[in-house]
């Protein structure tokens, strides 16, 4: 996949709409210095911006395999456009995220708007709910955005409780 290709277009898509954006998954770890093997290219954006962000992959050749409310998947016959994948926040949760975002130079551009690194965390928390398979590996990614310099430790952990997941969490702590 060209991340900084598909990066580029989408963003510019994006930003022409005015829908706000970060990058997540493996691309925002490896700028946080975080590398780790990843084969798509994965965005929270506002809810509000999902029809128009659809209808645009669609039209430049990107089949949609799944939509719901809050994500969106989808994949291009062509391999360097590759895989996309979107988590739609709402209202209220996006202007906080958005509100505490940093643009960083990353692997796919010189500047790359990041969610800070508990709201990482906290995405990750409530992908394991929602699917247990995903625990190792969000778990690795939780403990390495866990020991970055700065991070509130105890936001972090208030994700793992509020979601009813204490004992992933005190997993995770043995390993500190």
């Amino acid at each position: 996949m060209d991340f900084v290709g598909v990066f580029q277009t989408v963003s510019n898509f994006l930003d022409e709409k005015g829908i706000r954006y970060a990058v997540i998954g493996g691309v925002a770890l490896a700028s946080y210095g975080f590398v780790r093997n990843t084969e798509d290219l994965d965005l929270v954006v506002e809810a509000s911006g999902q029809d128009a962000i659809i209808h645009f992959l669609e039209s430049r050749g990107y089949k949609t395999l799944h939509r719901s409310t809050g994500y969106s998947n989808h994949l291009h016959s062509d391999p360097s456009w590759g895989r996309i994948d979107f988590v739609y926040m709402g209202q209220e949760t996006s202007r906080k995220l958005f509100a505490e975002s940093r643009i960083v130079k990353g692997s796919v551009g010189d500047s790359i708007p990041l969610p800070k690194p508990e709201h990482l965390a906290a995405m990750k928390v409530l992908a394991i709910k929602n699917d247990p398979s995903r625990t190792f590996q969000d778990l690795a990614d939780i403990r390495f955005l866990i020991t970055l310099p700065g991070v509130d430790r105890a936001e972090i952990r208030g994700y793992f409780e509020r979601n009813g997941m204490q004992e992933s969490l005190h997993e995770l702590e043995k390993t500190l």
